[in-house]
């Protein structure tokens, strides 16, 4: 079944793709393309796939970068008809909800993301500072960085770095 719904996916992509002769794109198999995110990260710009293999691959960006608390992420829809979605790769952490450990600058990234993408490029750059500036400190890393912050902290210091 695997391969009948990929085959649909690589036939739209295909599709799509010859209606911008001008971007390069190269092809990867998912166990080629976690590889090569840790041996050679700058071939890549813009990853396309399917949900199930994006779900590996941002797991696996998250964890290069920082963990699962570091990681924005954006479906976008670039012809802005419908609704694009902002949210950080861990979604919403239901083991760890309500406990006051989860790591917000995912949170805040997306929403720079989102800021972004809505050509608020000023805005955008002064979460993404704040942020910069916020986990810089030691003292606001959460337990997924390897401290003992709160999230109320850490959001706290981001909102602050924002004043």
């Amino acid at each position: 079944m695997l391969r009948f719904a990929h085959n649909l996916w690589m036939r739209a992509f295909e599709e799509v793709k010859a209606d911008f002769p001008s971007i390069e794109t190269d092809y990867n198999h998912v166990d080629a393309c976690t590889m090569y995110m840790v041996t050679k990260p700058k071939i890549y710009d813009v990853i396309v796939t399917t949900n199930m293999f994006g779900d590996i691959i941002t797991d696996l960006g998250a964890a290069i970068q920082g963990g699962m608390g570091m990681a924005a992420s954006g479906n976008l829809n670039p012809t802005r008809q419908t609704a694009s979605m902002f949210e950080p790769v861990h979604g919403s952490a239901p083991d760890i909800a309500g406990k006051n450990f989860a790591n917000p600058i995912a949170t805040f990234l997306s929403v720079a993301m989102m800021l972004e993408f809505l050509n608020q490029p000023k805005a955008a750059a002064a979460i993404n500072q704040a942020c910069k500036d916020v986990v810089a400190d030691p003292k606001n890393h959460t337990r997924d960085l390897g401290g003992t912050a709160t999230t109320t902290q850490v959001g706290e210091a981001v909102v602050a770095a924002l004043s």
